[in-house]
């Protein structure tokens, strides 16, 4: 080691985000849960597993209870199961006993049925009541 020379330790946060990625990508590959989703079905599943309580009926989120914007997720099929299964958040993990794979693959096709939501400059009331 030269006089002067300092050693800068990397974050390991890049490498992490690139093994989750990967990780994300070999569960979409390999995972058990299928993405033929029934989109009805899907609907009445997240409306009786009470999922819109936090996310809204359209997946758009909701301001008092922190859920998050879910509809056409960017997720895999099986990473979005995997989260619901175990995450450790503000949401409440739901087990297989709870809410089972195809109905998570039904809600998935759900989610993925809504249509994208209008830019902000397409919303009058955001825009001073005129659309650009």
């Amino acid at each position: 080691m030269r006089m002067g020379t300092r050693f800068v330790r990397r974050s390991p946060a890049p490498a992490l985000g690139a093994l989750v990625a990967i990780a994300a990508i070999i569960a979409g590959v390999s995972g058990s849960a299928r993405a033929d989703g029934d989109v009805q079905k899907g609907k009445a599943a997240f409306v009786s597993h009470g999922c819109w309580e936090c996310h809204g009926f359209n997946g758009q989120g909701g301001e008092t209870s922190n859920g998050k914007v879910i509809a056409r997720t960017p997720l895999p099929l099986d990473t979005f199961v995997a989260f619901v299964r175990n995450t450790n958040g503000d949401m409440p993990p739901f087990k297989e006993a709870i809410i089972f794979d195809a109905e998570l693959a039904d809600i998935y096709a759900y989610l993925q049925s809504l249509p994208q939501p209008k830019a902000a400059s397409d919303i009058p009331l955001l825009n001073g009541g005129r659309s650009q």
